[in-house]
């Protein structure tokens, strides 16, 4: 782990460049941290798309997330969108697992599967 001084003394803007990753120190729009992170998740995946419910650390409310999907960040947003619409409610995309508000997991599995993914029901 870098010292104090080394986190505090990095540069973060340059008025030549404007702002600075603090990663991998190379301009904002040159930057390529993200896609390498995207390219990292989906070398990690194993085809497999897996549907669960959780309740835990949301105050009993139940969730049905979607991890596994091999597709790429503006994708999987397209996706997440066109899910919580078929269900009819609300949700978010947090580091590659879509939450779908509420119990559809039998809906989602049918939309998956439509667009040929391999999915599984994980969980009881």
């Amino acid at each position: 782990m870098p010292s104090l001084k080394d986190q505090l003394g990095s540069l973060v803007y340059s008025t030549e460049h404007g702002d600075i990753c603090p990663q991998c120190r190379e301009p904002k729009e040159a930057c390529r941290c993200d896609e390498i992170a995207d390219q990292a998740r989906l070398e990690e995946l194993d085809g497999i798309v897996r549907i669960r419910r959780e309740t835990s650390g949301r105050k009993g409310k139940g969730v049905t997330t979607i991890s596994g999907v091999p597709l790429a960040e503006k994708e999987l947003k397209a996706l997440a969108k066109e899910l919580k619409k078929r269900c009819g409610t609300g949700g978010a995309l947090k580091d590659g697992i879509i939450e779908i508000q509420g119990d559809h997991r039998q809906v989602l599995k049918e939309a998956l599967e439509k667009k040929g993914f391999k999915v599984k029901l994980a969980g009881g």
